[in-house]
């Protein structure tokens, strides 16, 4: 299970002013997601919540492609922006990540992670989306999350 704690905390989301990510927004608070990423997020020209970062040298296995578990670490991040909205103020835990792998991904490439909540009732909620790299599909997933406080 990984926590994402969301709206509310200390760390708050913190927008980017300058730079390659001008627009954007990060978790400074959230350490793994930053050594992991840095992973950012903001509002789409759709109105619809996108996350995105950039493919570096560390995230490479050795055969020169990003690893699967930073793909899904990124999914990971990726379904809390998504499901933003329907958490409200609560927090949550991943209860389940899926992820199919569609296509390698290089060094430099710019990822972003695009979906939506299928459905949301009580204490759980359903997330299904896609991380493209440079537009081209490389990873589809599905993930459930559930709150666990207000």
């Amino acid at each position: 299970m990984s926590e994402n704690d969301g709206v509310g905390s200390d760390s708050g989301l913190v927008p980017i002013t300058e730079g390659e990510w001008a627009g954007w927004s990060t978790w400074p608070g959230d350490s793994f997601e930053q050594s992991s990423g840095p992973f950012y997020e903001r509002i789409g020209d759709d109105g619809r919540p996108v996350a995105a970062f950039r493919a570096e040298n560390r995230h490479m296995n050795g055969a020169g492609f990003m690893h699967g578990g930073c793909l899904m670490t990124f999914a990971d991040s990726a379904i809390f922006t998504i499901a933003h909205e329907t958490m409200g103020d609560s927090h949550g835990v991943t209860l389940s990540l899926t992820g199919d792998f569609l296509d390698p991904v290089s060094e430099g490439q710019f990822l972003e992670a695009r979906g939506e909540v299928v459905r949301a009732g009580g204490k759980t909620i359903f997330i299904q989306g896609l991380i493209t790299a440079d537009g081209k599909p490389a990873l589809r997933f599905n993930a459930i999350i559930r709150k666990i406080r207000s």
